[in-house]
């Protein structure tokens, strides 16, 4: 869905931090990724909890795909770059998320769901993104919703950035999540060579950046592809600038922390360790996908 655009302008831009290499793995049924964010990341960069990206011509790298598995108490937004993965879930969603499109589950009191490849062959390219919950939301009902590509909002800026927004709103253009608390930003750019893409950002946001194809260039730093870049919080900055000497697709994430405790144990992310406890104590008394939750 191609719109039109706002120019935006940044005066005092944001430096890199860190960089960061990913980190090889497994989940679910074997399926092979790269964690970006990892655990060790989640309160540098809250709201933002982790970012895993599968990325693979092998079938058997993903084939197994994630089984039926709990969760509660955050957000998980799945974007597909390439692909088939059919979603199903114990409050009664089911959708088949393809080629360019979305998913956005609020997993809130507690769901278990499955997220299963639907092809034999071919390329399997996307991310998952584990986005944290204030503790006033964390039993809320769960939800869920399928984008398809084309209801996902994308301009084109003046230096030629394809710009994808997932979630938030980037140069006037809005998606259709948005989150008060968390105030998540999520844009996929496609930048062609010798361009620059330049957004506003509250100082008090964490953000980083994920090339996954090509590298960028933040300042003077160049974020090499398929690395994290942590992007500095500075009082006196007001956005960020990328620059792109080869063409470029890149992640960019900022939110609002919320500076409220976490307490993480497998699928579950709450405030407490007795807010866990409970989160176990009811899935193995089949109550988690019970819970009344709060509007």
């Amino acid at each position: 869905m191609k719109t039109a655009c706002k120019s935006e302008v940044v005066h005092v831009p944001r430096t890199v931090e860190h960089v960061v290499a990913g980190q090889s793995t497994s989940d679910g049924a074997g399926v092979q990724l790269t964690r970006v964010l990892s655990y060790e990341w989640q309160h540098r960069l809250d709201p933002f909890l982790m970012l895993d990206s599968i990325s693979s011509n092998e079938p058997g790298d993903y084939l197994g795909g994630f089984p039926d598995h709990p969760h509660r108490g955050f957000e998980i937004a799945t974007y597909m770059i390439s692909g088939r993965m059919r979603h199903r879930d114990s409050a009664g969603h089911e959708g088949l998320l393809e080629s360019g499109g979305m998913q956005w589950m609020t997993t809130g009191s507690g769901v278990i769901h499955s997220e299963m490849p639907e092809q034999q062959e071919g390329r399997m390219e996307g991310f998952q993104l584990w986005l944290n919950l204030p503790a006033k939301d964390k039993m809320l009902v769960p939800w869920y919703r399928d984008f398809k590509s084309d209801e996902i909002p994308e301009f084109v800026t003046a230096e030629g950035v394809t710009v994808r927004v997932i979630a938030g709103t980037s140069h006037g253009v809005s998606s259709e999540i948005q989150r008060d608390a968390t105030q998540p930003l999520y844009l996929d750019l496609h930048l062609p060579a010798g361009s620059h893409f330049a957004h506003a950002l509250p100082s008090e946001f964490n953000a980083l950046l994920f090339p996954y194809r090509g590298d960028l260039t933040i300042g003077t730093k160049i974020v090499p592809s398929r690395h994290m870049a942590v992007l500095e919080n500075n009082a006196n900055s007001d956005g960020i600038v990328l620059h792109a000497s080869e063409p470029t697709r890149a992640l960019l994430l900022a939110g609002r922390p919320l500076r409220q405790p976490i307490a993480r144990q497998g699928p579950f992310v709450m405030n407490t360790q007795e807010e866990i406890n409970q989160a176990i104590s009811d899935l193995r008394g089949g109550r988690l996908t019970t819970q009344k939750g709060k509007q």
